[in-house]
């Protein structure tokens, strides 16, 4: 490490079987990234791994995961996606790719098990995406192999009070 860098770690879900793990590189003046609009507003409709990630059931009975605005902020400018593979299985907990920003690299969990169905191409060309509209931009979709792990997640009241907004 040189000496102008300083490690920071974040799990904010320690404790708790998992977490959003960063390690953050701030320069020696401290200087951050560009400001981010508010969006304090968290979708009623999703439900929250305490990882980070968002989940919504779809009405075709997929569900659609992406990362939420607390955590692209902490993460500051996203600059790749290491996107999953379409046909892979993971359980919940489960890596499923990367994250990786100006200042951070993160893992992405599957929020619940299940076969990847669709993954967001559009991610490798824009990933700033995330950072732009958290909640519009997923990461992939897949089928989950049992739907009632959707309800061990975070409704949007626990996860703005399991992130003190």
């Amino acid at each position: 490490m040189k000496a102008a860098e300083s490690w920071h770690g974040v799990d904010p879900g320690a404790g708790h079987g998992g977490g959003l793990h960063l390690h953050v590189v701030t320069d020696p003046c401290g200087e951050s990234t560009a400001e981010r609009k508010d969006m304090s507003q968290i979708p009623a409709d999703l439900r929250f791994a305490e990882s980070h990630e968002w989940a919504r059931l779809e009405s075709d009975g997929t569900v659609t995961v992406g990362i939420s605005d607390h955590a692209q902020k902490a993460l500051g400018d996203v600059v790749f996606v290491e996107l999953t593979e379409v046909g892979r299985v993971f359980t919940a907990g489960e890596p499923a790719g990367v994250v990786e920003s100006v200042k951070a690299a993160s893992d992405i969990y599957s929020p619940v098990g299940g076969k990847v169905t669709m993954i967001n191409e559009e991610l490798s060309e824009s990933p700033e995406l995330l950072n732009e509209e958290p909640y519009d931009s997923w990461i992939f979709k897949l089928k989950p192999s049992d739907k009632s792990e959707l309800n061990s997640l975070l409704d949007a009241a626990g996860y703005k009070a399991a992130i003190g907004d």
